[in-house]
C-alpha cells in the first residue's frame, strides 16, 4: 500500500505539471474595415526620403497612413511586382520576360466572385506580351507573368490601357482590386521623382476626388529604391478607410502589403511568404461611412 506521503508527493506532481504547461491563447486578429475596393498605383526605383520630400507624396502620407518602414525584397524591378500579387520572387533576378505556373491574387480574387484589372498607360492592348511599346514595358506589369493569364484571352482582357480608369470611374464599374501602372516618364522611372509627384498632383489625384466611391483604399507605393537606398521604399495608405494623420511603423514589405490585402477581401494565402506575414493594422478607419 503506498504511503500517504507518496499520494500527496503525487498529487502535487501533476498540479504542478498542469500549471506549469497553460494552454496557449490563440494571437489576436487585427480588426480591419470593410474594404470594396482597393486602387495601388506604382512607382520606380526611388528611396523613402526622396519621395518624402516631394510636396504631393509628403502631403498624401501626411493625410492618410505613412508606412514608414516599408522595404523592397531585392533589385531589379520585376521581381518586387511578383512579390506583391504572388508573395514570391520566383527566384528570378531580372527584369528579361518570364512565364510563370503559379498562383496569384487574381486567382483568389476570382475564385471568391471579386474582379480585377490592371490600368496600364500606353499598353497596345490585345494581350500583348512583348517587353516593351514606347513609354510601356511589361515587366511593370506582373500579371502578364503567369501562365494561366497568358493563356487565358478572357482572363488577359483585365489588363486595359491606363485611360479605362476614368470611364470605370465615371461609370460606377471599377473593380474590386486594381492596379494602376503609369507609363516609363509617369512612374518617375524615366524622369525623376519630382516629375512623378507632379503627374500625381496635376493628372490622378483630380481623377479620384470627384468619382472615387465610398470604402475604397488607394495606395501609393514604389517598386523599389535606388541601387543603394537600401531598398527602403514610400508607402501610403489613403482614403476614406485609414485615419488620417496615421503612422504604421512596424517593418513590413510587399509579403505583408498582400496578406492585408487578402485579408480586406476576406482571402485566404496562397501560401508562399504571404501565409506567415504580419497584416499592417492600427492605421484603419473602421466605419468610414459614418464619418
Amino acid at each position: 500500500m503506498k504511503s500517504k506521503a507518496f499520494v500527496a508527493l503525487a498529487v502535487l506532481m501533476s498540479t504542478r505539471i498542469l500549471v506549469a504547461a497553460p494552454a496557449s491563447s490563440p494571437a489576436r486578429a487585427p480588426t480591419l474595415p470593410q474594404v470594396d475596393h482597393v486602387v495601388i498605383v506604382e512607382f520606380e526605383n526611388i528611396d523613402y526620403a526622396n519621395a518624402m520630400a516631394q510636396p504631393t507624396f509628403s502631403s498624401i502620407a501626411k493625410n492618410g497612413a505613412n508606412l514608414s518602414n516599408f522595404f523592397a525584397e531585392t533589385h531589379p524591378s520585376q521581381p518586387n511586382y511578383l512579390a506583391m500579387v504572388a508573395g514570391d520572387t520566383f527566384g528570378y533576378k531580372t527584369d528579361s520576360n518570364v512565364n510563370i505556373d503559379a498562383r496569384h491574387i487574381g486567382d483568389l480574387l476570382e475564385e471568391a466572385g471579386k474582379t480585377w484589372k490592371v490600368y496600364a498607360d500606353d499598353y497596345p492592348g490585345n494581350c500583348f506580351l512583348g517587353a516593351r511599346s514606347g513609354a510601356y514595358v511589361r515587366k511593370h506589369v506582373p500579371f502578364l507573368s503567369f501562365k494561366n493569364i497568358q493563356s487565358n484571352h478572357a482572363r488577359c482582357a483585365s489588363i486595359v490601357a491606363g485611360t479605362e480608369l476614368k470611364s470605370d470611374l465615371s461609370a460606377g464599374t471599377l473593380p474590386n482590386y486594381s492596379l494602376y501602372i503609369p507609363n516609363l516618364n509617369d512612374d518617375g522611372h524615366d524622369t525623376g521623382v519630382a516629375y512623378a509627384d507632379n503627374w500625381v498632383k496635376n493628372t490622378f489625384l483630380p481623377l479620384l476626388k470627384s468619382t472615387l466611391p465610398p470604402r475604397t483604399l488607394v495606395v501609393f507605393t514604389f517598386d523599389e529604391s535606388s541601387f543603394f537606398g537600401g531598398n527602403h521604399i514610400y508607402t501610403a495608405f489613403y482614403g476614406d478607410v485609414v485615419k488620417a494623420g496615421s503612422t504604421f511603423s512596424n517593418r513590413t514589405d510587399h509579403y505583408g502589403f498582400l496578406r492585408t490585402i487578402e485579408s480586406l477581401f476576406g482571402l485566404p494565402d496562397l501560401g508562399k511568404n504571404d501565409a506567415n506575414a504580419a497584416v499592417i493594422d492600427g492605421i484603419w478607419n473602421l466605419d468610414p461611412i459614418a464619418d
